[in-house]
């Protein structure tokens, strides 16, 4: 059986606190519009998660509350914000569930998303990896522990403006 990753970048954030701290920014009317699309673009699909990897961030959290789902395993990883392609991975690799949920933020997780990509999707946004952008990937190593990049096949992508327009 393959192991399943779904990476998202986070909803689209409010800017309108100039005083707030980048870890603490909510988001905003279209970005709670965009996570809630893409949570019934993932559940008409079938696309469920059994485990979430997220960053520590307010906005991550908001957006996966507002995708609407559950997984019987959350973790908020504070590596996971603003990290790397390869913290993500290494962070993957730690991943216990067959279904998971990783979301994260730019540029590190569009990064991600293309080094994981055997053949990247000809999606004209996969590259810039807009806010809540969201690659499905299947793997065929059994243990997220032996996944490295290039490996992972793309099973579908999608944006937001997709969605929404």
């Amino acid at each position: 059986m393959s192991l399943t990753l779904i990476l998202m970048r986070h909803a689209k954030s409010s800017w309108d606190d100039p005083t707030m701290s980048d870890h603490d920014r909510p988001l905003n009317t279209r970005g709670r519009a965009s996570a809630e699309a893409l949570g019934k673009w993932l559940t008409s699909r079938d696309y469920l998660p059994d485990q979430l990897l997220s960053s520590t961030s307010e906005r991550t959290r908001e957006t996966w509350s507002r995708l609407g789902l559950t997984a019987s395993e959350i973790r908020y990883e504070t590596a996971l914000y603003h990290a790397s392609a390869d913290t993500m991975l290494r962070q993957l690799q730690t991943a216990t569930g067959r279904s998971v949920l990783m979301l994260g933020h730019n540029p590190g997780i569009g990064h991600f998303a293309e080094l994981l990509a055997q053949n990247p999707p000809k999606h004209a946004r996969f590259m810039d990896y807009p806010t809540c952008a969201t690659t499905v990937f299947s793997f065929t190593p059994t243990h997220w522990s032996d996944v490295q990049f290039s490996q992972g096949a793309v099973q579908d992508f999608t944006t937001p403006r997709d969605l929404l327009e």
